[in-house]
């Protein structure tokens, strides 16, 4: 990336500092500010700065004070991670529905489990006809109905208003009907951003509106689900199972109990992992500058009332 800015404005300075120790050194002078976060006392020292690049698609570690009233701008790289997650939890999605890890934990024990896995309570199930309900359906939404098509899922999108592109979804609901649009899903997908509103937006409430057997996967952030609800849900038998890409703690400690959670899949904050990543980031960045030295308006501007 940074050997890319320098090729295309070789008369500007670009810094590329491998960790955060030599940053208080460099923000005195630094105009755009290219990284996952800035701290509040960071900030203060940043006398020059008019744009932070958040190279996260999720914006909550910067959304303090001190930044909102700054003046700053503050961009982020929406939709590059859009098809690998998509990808990914439409693996997950499959995984649940043939219960695959339960076939790789007995393949560890080297036995033969076919009436095993047909003896589990979490039957082998087909996708098709089923009913798939995306909790937050913007652009990794999208993604996922368009895959989840065709696979001949019904699939019912949950927006904050209730609009959005009905091109691969059945139906669209605002988010104050989620409750009520739970007991018809077959699968629950959580994908919305990370804001004050949306923490905590599933716990014991919300899984024991779903129906018995239903699966649950959150590839959003860990701080939208109760994962002691969770648990819960998974022990009791009321969920047929749930796949997890995001955790409250990150890394998850080894003592945590979500580790020997039943019937549950967790897969280490990969789903946007891609060997195109860092393609794609530099090709949003380099757009981006374009437009900031035309004096264009930025795309991809963080909404700090929206909180995304």
């Amino acid at each position: 990336m940074a050997e890319e800015i320098r090729r295309r404005w070789p008369e500007m300075r670009v810094v590329h500092l491998p960790d955060y120790d030599l940053l208080p050194r460099e923000l005195p002078d630094t105009d755009i500010f290219v990284g996952y976060s800035l701290r509040a006392q960071q900030l203060t020292d940043s006398r020059k700065l008019k744009w932070i690049h958040s190279t996260a698609a999720g914006v909550a570690q910067l959304m303090y004070p001190e930044l909102r009233d700054s003046g700053i701008t503050v961009t982020n790289p929406s939709g590059i991670f859009s098809v690998p997650m998509a990808e990914h939890t439409m693996g997950l999605i499959i995984a649940l529905a043939r219960n695959f890890p339960d076939s790789v934990r007995q393949q560890d024990k080297s036995q033969w489990s076919q009436q095993y896995l047909w003896d589990q309570p979490q039957h082998l199930t087909e996708l098709n006809g089923s009913v798939l309900l995306i909790v937050g359906y913007g652009s990794i939404g999208q993604e996922l109905a368009k895959r989840a098509r065709v696979f001949a899922m019904r699939v019912c999108g949950v927006t904050r208003s209730g609009t959005g592109d009905r091109a691969h979804a059945d139906e669209i609901v605002p988010a104050a009907k989620l409750d009520e649009t739970l007991p018809a899903a077959d699968y629950v997908v959580v994908c919305a951003p990370e804001t004050s509103e949306t923490k905590h937006l599933f716990g014991a409430a919300q899984f024991s509106r779903m129906k018995p057997g239903a699966r649950f996967i959150n590839v959003g952030r860990g701080s939208l689900v109760d994962e002691a609800a969770l648990i819960q849900a998974l022990t009791s038998g009321s969920l047929g199972g749930a796949a997890v890409d995001v955790t409250q703690s990150e890394p998850l400690p080894p003592a945590d109990p979500l580790w020997h959670a039943p019937n549950l899949f967790i897969t280490p904050h990969t789903s946007a992992i891609s060997d195109r990543l860092w393609d794609r980031q530099t090709e949003v960045l380099l757009e981006l500058l374009e437009s900031w030295f035309a004096g264009r308006e930025l795309f991809n501007r963080v909404d700090f009332g929206k909180g995304y």
